[in-house]
């Protein structure tokens, strides 16, 4: 059962795993595919509730939307910053919708978390309602500690979402963890690289809908190793260690 309320305390890492690693799990496009149905839901939520917020019209809401998405790598702290509405309305509002009909994943994703010796934590710029309803519909949620969401990334009344290099000292600081013992997995390169300057061990979830990914050739140097299933992190696992 999870936390009424996540806060960073949920994430110290578990005595028993004091030399297991702990995996930083992203959620959309990496443990299922929003680019399927989701994505497309939330846009459509998140373009209405700008229009109703700021009583614009439909074109000006979703350029406002992919404008904060761009330059602050969620479309909430543009809202915030600089219309003043209240983040947990926004949030509500955005995705406000019935996930059940939209999940799509791997075949056997249970099976390869499984796999993956170590706590895992959902470390995910989605809201807390939305991640626990994701992960209850995959059929996953038993295999993770905590959830990390967008209402916990706040500081000082700023929201510091991913990638965030501020967000991730938070993150250490609260596993009491050394750098080298975590490892995070996620599709967007630039999540990666702020993780990374920190010494998090990164895995890069190729998914070739994700910004930037689908003409990648080359691994870039701040990836540890670059997959495209949690079945083939899973078999890789052991190149991990050291």
């Amino acid at each position: 059962m999870w936390p009424s309320s996540i806060r960073y305390a949920n994430m110290i890492a578990r005595p028993d795993a004091a030399k297991r690693p702990v995996w930083l799990f992203d959620l959309d496009n990496t443990l299922h595919d929003a680019s399927k149905g989701i994505f497309a839901q939330i846009h459509r939520c998140m373009v209405q509730a700008i229009q109703e917020l700021l009583q614009v019209d439909y074109d000006e809401a979703d350029r406002l939307r992919v404008l904060y998405w761009r330059r602050y790598g969620a479309t909430l702290l543009g809202m915030v910053r600089h219309h003043g509405v209240c983040a947990h309305d926004f949030l509500h509002r955005a995705h406000d919708f019935d996930v059940a009909p939209y999940i799509h994943h791997e075949p056997g994703l249970a099976q390869a978390l499984d796999r993956l010796i170590g706590q895992k934590i959902i470390l995910t710029n989605a809201p807390l309602a939305y991640a626990r309803a994701v992960l209850n519909e995959v059929g996953i949620t038993k295999h993770f500690h905590s959830i990390m969401s967008v209402e916990s990334m706040q500081k000082a009344l700023y929201f510091r979402p991913k990638p965030s290099l501020a967000l991730m000292q938070q993150v250490l600081a609260q596993l009491r963890l050394p750098a080298g013992q975590c490892i995070f997995i996620d599709d967007t390169l630039s999540n990666l690289k702020s993780a990374a300057q920190l010494g998090i061990k990164t895995i890069h979830f190729d998914h070739p809908d994700t910004a930037g990914n689908r003409h990648l050739r080359a691994k870039p140097p701040y990836v540890c190793m670059r997959v495209r299933s949690i079945r083939a992190l899973s078999q890789r696992a052991h190149e991990l260690q050291g």
